[in-house]
């Protein structure tokens, strides 16, 4: 199997470690260091042109996004988030791969860290199970048997 991870640039720390615990978690459940591709966009929106070019450049088998907006004094996280989540559903009807949605959507960066490693685990290392739970559901259709 061959992943893609698009992580955002923005808020660093938090991408970062979500990137290290999705690409841990990958690697300790069978995928190879080189099956793994990486590929860094400045910030939250643009994650959704980095998923739709690799998946047309590269075609991996799953597309993993990674980031963390975090709530200003604005509305501004509210668009960001609406239209990255949209655009990723988006996707996830148009291509035959699975594009998995990591974007941390909190109101502060406390909030960040506890779903970045901390209290409340790493949601990296959940989207790397996630892809790897959609792939096996994914071969489970292609065989033709249903389960009835």
């Amino acid at each position: 199997m061959t992943f893609a991870i698009v992580v955002s640039d923005y808020n660093r720390q938090i991408g970062e470690a979500l990137l290290e615990g999705c690409r841990q978690t990958l690697m300790e459940r069978g995928a190879a260091k080189d099956s793994i591709g990486i590929f860094h966009v400045p910030g939250a929106f643009e994650l959704v042109a980095g998923a739709a070019w690799v998946a047309r450049k590269l075609s991996p088998d799953a597309i993993i996004t990674l980031g963390c907006v975090i709530k200003g004094e604005t509305s501004h996280d509210h668009y960001i988030n609406q239209a990255v989540s949209t655009a990723i559903a988006k996707m996830n009807s148009e291509l035959d791969i699975p594009v998995i949605f990591g974007l941390l959507t909190v109101n502060n960066k406390a909030q960040a860290l506890e779903r970045a490693g901390g209290a409340h685990g790493n949601k990296g290392v959940e989207c790397a199970v996630a892809a790897i739970q959609m792939l096996a559901l994914k071969k489970e259709i292609n065989k033709d048997i249903l389960p009835l």
